[in-house]
């Protein structure tokens, strides 16, 4: 089994919708572009990524979500060394069609009293949900690594609730630890490093803003 070396996640720059959410109202959340700070955000990862990878090659999943493939085409890679594949189980979580500015609120107030990990939007997706199609995605990728010629370097370019949900899946981590972290914010990376151990490390945190309170021993 060829595992790579480095399975990098990028969360796209930032978008229309994170400047301004009342564009919700008129564009759908799959088609919102970058803001001009979203394409700076997106270069100067594509700087660090470019550092990183080197002349390696690189298998790319990218969400299909406009503002993703913004990102991607920014960041620059070599074509002649990349490998790029649409992969719709990465997508940002569902919060419904046509979305009204108020009511989207109260809905992540509501969010945010009941839990991200389940909670779930009207008409649209729960924490759970992103999940069970990320541990779908999971189980694709693994087997991709059976490929002797895999590439050494993953990269996923995606949203930043979906970073933390595979993250989760992958280091088996709790709801309650889930729970207390933030997202990256927009072109920041993390990055899972195949150790010496044969295990994957990450190679710095998530930002915690509580402390995880667990139901049971699993804490």
């Amino acid at each position: 089994m060829a595992r790579p070396r480095r399975i990098v996640l990028i969360r796209h720059g930032e978008s229309e919708g994170n400047l301004d959410d009342s564009v919700y109202e008129r564009v759908p959340d799959h088609a919102l572009r970058l803001t001009e700070t979203g394409r700076r955000q997106a270069k100067e990862a594509g700087e660090r990524l470019r550092a990183t990878f080197g002349d390696e090659r690189v298998s790319v999943y990218v969400s299909p979500y406009r503002r993703t493939h913004q990102t991607l085409r920014l960041l620059d890679l070599d074509p002649s060394r990349t490998r790029v594949r649409e992969e719709p189980r990465l997508r940002e979580q569902d919060w419904g069609n046509w979305q009204d500015r108020e009511d989207v609120r109260k809905q992540k107030a509501y969010r945010d009293a009941y839990g991200h990990f389940f909670y779930r939007f009207a008409q649209g997706e729960s924490g759970a949900d992103v999940y069970d199609r990320v541990d779908a995605f999971l189980e694709s990728l693994w087997r991709s690594f059976q490929d002797p010629a895999h590439p050494p370097n993953v990269l996923l370019v995606t949203h930043g609730l979906t970073m933390r949900l595979f993250c989760m899946r992958w280091l088996h981590w709790t709801v309650a630890e889930f729970e207390s972290l933030s997202n990256p914010g927009n072109g920041e990376t993390r990055s899972l490093l195949l150790g010496s151990d044969g295990r994957y490390h990450l190679d710095r945190p998530f930002e915690r803003w509580c402390t995880p309170e667990p139901y049971g021993l699993t804490g």
